[in-house]
């Protein structure tokens, strides 16, 4: 029934044959973020078209935009009143992290915009002049059959006015966009792809580099072997294979250089520091998870009155319920 009237509707969207100015670049994580929200409401849900909303952060110079984060938001579905207290206290926390980074507009989930994303977007008109809208179509990519058109089901749309029969109302123009990505994140959507297991292109580099540094000081070790058992005359002198050897041992660089120890010992503490920011990441993100489930759960006890003021009358035992006796 809601989907006959919202066909019903008059369009909030302007023709095709009107085009946006915008040079917008759509980064790979939020495509990640705003799929597993979807996919996640769905679970909780249990609803194939759960409502889903959320933020977008990004940066702005002119008519060139980037979509580079979200984050989700929280609203009355019935009223569809966004909870601004809580919008502004996300958007604050991002800002410490990312100091480049603004809202710049919101994310959801339908077929197409329709007059209640126009309510929605009023709400958002505080935080942003011209905040965007970026739908996820889940059925879009199932529906073209345009060979050159955007595989991703996204679309995103910039707010207009429309002036008609001297009367304005807020519309939005479709905007093309551009998937950016940088080497780090190729190599996370890559390692995300494959079920966070292992296989993704950095692990097999790194796993062919180690197979061959292996192989090397096994044959190394080897040729030490046969020199020491020359020296104690367990092997015979073969000439042929010291002079080899001696010519090889000629062509290494001199490791004891200083130049060479300097940059040796800078890569080695980049790569501590390196494994050491993972580790911190890690903790960091278990201690995130704690907090909320601790959030959570206290949430959950003051609703149903837990925590409270104990009633006279019910004191427990020890000096704290004598105290409650005597008064």
């Amino acid at each position: 029934m809601s989907t006959m009237m919202e066909t019903d509707e008059e369009s909030v969207v302007l023709p095709s044959t009107t085009t946006s100015g915008l040079s917008l670049s759509l980064h790979p994580l939020p495509i990640l973020n705003i799929s597993e929200h979807l996919t996640r409401r769905k679970l909780q849900t249990n609803s194939n078209s759960p409502f889903v909303l959320g933020a977008l952060l990004g940066t702005q110079s002119g008519r060139e935009v980037e979509i580079v984060n979200t984050f989700e938001l929280a609203v009355d579905q019935e009223t569809l009143q966004v909870d601004h207290e809580f919008l502004v206290s996300r958007r604050d926390q991002y800002k410490q992290v990312f100091p480049s980074l603004e809202f710049i507009g919101w994310y959801t989930v339908a077929a197409f915009p329709t007059a209640k994303h126009i309510t929605l977007h009023e709400q958002f008109m505080t935080y942003c002049s011209t905040p965007l809208l970026l739908i996820l179509q889940p059925t879009l990519a199932y529906v073209s059959s345009d060979v050159n058109a955007q595989t991703l089901p996204f679309k995103a749309y910039e707010p207009s006015i429309e002036i008609k029969d001297r009367k304005s109302r807020s519309v939005f123009i479709e905007a093309a966009y551009n998937v950016e990505t940088g080497e780090a994140e190729r190599i996370a959507v890559d390692w995300t792809a494959r079920g966070g297991g292992g296989g993704t292109s950095l692990e097999s580099h790194l796993t062919t580099q180690r197979a061959a540094v292996k192989m090397l000081h096994d044959r190394i070790g080897v040729l030490v072997d046969y020199v020491q058992n020359v020296l104690s005359g367990q092997a015979p002198k073969d000439h042929t294979t010291l002079r080899s050897l001696s010519a090889l041992i000629a062509s290494l660089p001199a490791t004891e250089n200083k130049n060479f120890r300097e940059e040796f010992d800078t890569e080695y503490e980049d790569v501590q520091l390196t494994a050491f920011l993972s580790t911190m990441t890690k903790g960091l993100n278990s201690l995130n998870d704690l907090v909320d489930k601790h959030t959570v759960l206290t949430s959950g006890r003051d609703e149903r009155g837990f925590g409270g003021p104990r009633r006279r009358g019910t004191g427990r035992a020890g000096p704290m319920g004598d105290w409650d006796r005597m008064h």
